[in-house]
């Protein structure tokens, strides 16, 4: 899969993760923890700079295996505002995207932006289907985001919660490629 290792999204950027990036990335998580510890088991109050080093470690690792493409999201300005990523654990012809925003940016309209563009990007690779967002029911945040970037709910299912504020449901919803 030739997926970019930057993509242009107006007034963001998408970059694929640099390891001299984990102490901004530490600096985010811990700022929007408030946001992030309801729905996201990796965040939590000990989250240090080696967990950064870590995910970013990881990220290059299951990039390098294309089985993960994990980007920072800056601003054109330069400020790391959060994280988006396509993955293939759904399975073939089906990438889905994760993503969180650092707390003083949410609710602007970045993480539409960057979930839009990634979209168009994902849609344009061989073999590629469809491309999906999950949530939980319980985030609401999560579900504006893909409802504003065009995503329709396709499912439900219940699991078992992994993280505080999340419920036994997780959503599923698609665009086709």
């Amino acid at each position: 899969m030739n997926v970019p290792e930057m993509i242009n999204a107006g007034q963001l950027v998408l970059k694929r993760w640099e390891p001299e990036w984990a102490g901004e990335l530490t600096a985010a998580v811990h700022e929007s923890l408030p946001e992030l510890i309801p729905f996201l088991p990796w965040a939590h109050d000990g989250y240090a700079p080696q967990d950064g080093r870590n995910f970013i470690e990881m990220s290059v690792r299951n990039w390098d295996a294309g089985t993960e493409f994990n980007y920072a999201i800056f601003t054109s300005v330069g400020d790391l505002i959060g994280a988006i990523g396509l993955m293939t654990r759904l399975g073939p012809g089906t990438l889905e995207i994760g993503y969180w925003m650092r707390t003083p940016w949410a609710g602007h309209g970045h993480m539409t932006a960057a979930v839009s563009a990634l979209t168009r990007v994902a849609r344009t690779l061989d073999g590629v289907d469809q491309v999906a967002v999950r949530y939980d029911a319980a985030n609401a945040p999560s579900a504006r985001v893909a409802e504003k970037a065009g995503f329709v709910e396709s499912a439900r299912e219940h699991r078992d919660p992994t993280a505080p504020g999340e419920t036994d449901v997780l959503v599923t919803t698609v665009v086709k490629a």
